[in-house]
């Protein structure tokens, strides 16, 4: 009986047991926990489009504003006309700016990834060019030698308003538009040598270095009093140009006068002195070369009598 009895009760205690709730301390801290469903405040009904909705908005919520305005501006195909009429280059700016890699040139590319550019200088040499590159407008220094350009533009060089150098060396140039330079409020040096200029166009006054050596100038090639007006003009190359004479007035400032290999017969006394003033001495010409052309020094002694060295060619 005893052992029944301890039956019975252990079989009552274990069912107790097993009925009893599982509890492992969870915590519900949702404030809609002990709200019955029909009272929540957005029944929770599956609908593939609201979904797709929803995550959508929360997808632009989780990005940053600077990302989200670019979502929700205009239309994607307005964009793209836009970009279609104003040519971007590789940098982002636009074609008529200044961006890093310049304006683009006429084969659609960039100037500074046809040429090389180093800070404010442009190298474009021996690129095979038809014409002078669209430069970016802080360029400083622009070198374009050894192409084919053959003619120079009144726009080439529009708004350069730092440009200090230009070299175009060793092309086919025989016409340079009148107003080509000197609307360039800070060209110092320009170089032209070995091409086939027959006319000089108007300088701008902030010159201090011409090389327009081998060329076809001839008589005409120089305007009356063309350097006049150079008063900074210091070095003067134009040899190889068949000219007939020198070209005067010769600013005060020039150091360097190189006429070699021309076809100059002839000087006057008051050439470099003046004649009636045995006082004046022009200390900065020392260098003048006259070799090679068909003159004979010796026949004007009193043209170099204010200078500090005598020319250089034939005195016999």
């Amino acid at each position: 009986m005893q052992t029944f009895l301890n039956i019975f009760l252990g079989f009552f205690i274990f069912e107790s047991v097993g009925a009893a709730p599982i509890t492992d301390n969870i915590i519900y801290d949702s404030e809609f926990y002990d709200i019955p469903v029909g009272e929540l405040p957005r029944a929770f009904v599956y609908d593939e489009k609201e979904q797709s909705d929803q995550l959508e908005i929360e997808i632009g919520t989780a990005l940053p504003s600077i990302i989200q305005e670019s979502y929700y501006s205009a239309p994607l195909s307005d964009e793209l006309e836009e970009e279609a009429s104003t040519p971007k280059l590789i940098d982002g700016s636009s074609a008529q700016g200044s961006g890093v890699l310049g304006p683009q040139t006429q084969d659609g590319l960039p100037t500074c990834l046809l040429c090389t550019c180093l800070g404010t200088t442009v190298y474009c040499d021996d690129h095979e060019l038809y014409a002078v590159s669209p430069l970016p407008k802080k360029t400083m220094y622009f070198y374009s030698r050894y192409n084919r350009i053959r003619k120079i533009n009144r726009n080439d060089f529009v708004n350069l308003n730092n440009l200090k150098r230009i070299d175009l060396t060793a092309n086919f140039i025989s016409e340079i538009h009148e107003d080509a330079f000197w609307r360039l409020p800070q060209l110092q040096e320009l170089v032209l040598r070995d091409n086939r200029i027959r006319k000089l166009p108007e300088l701008p006054s902030t010159l201090t270095f011409i090389d327009i050596s081998k060329n076809r100038l001839g008589r005409k090639g120089i305007r009356n009093e063309a350097f006049k007006d150079l008063h900074q003009l210091q070095h003067l190359y134009i040899t190889d140009n068949n000219l007939d004479h020198i070209p005067l007035p010769l600013p005060e400032s020039l150091q360097a006068l190189h006429l070699q290999n021309n076809n100059i017969q002839e000087m006057h006394e008051d050439t470099f002195c003046k004649i009636k003033d045995f006082t004046y001495v022009r200390r900065a010409l020392e260098d003048i070369r006259l070799d090679g052309n068909p003159i004979n020094l010796s026949r004007t002694p009193y043209a170099y009598i204010c200078l500090p060295r005598l020319p250089v060619g034939n005195l016999i």
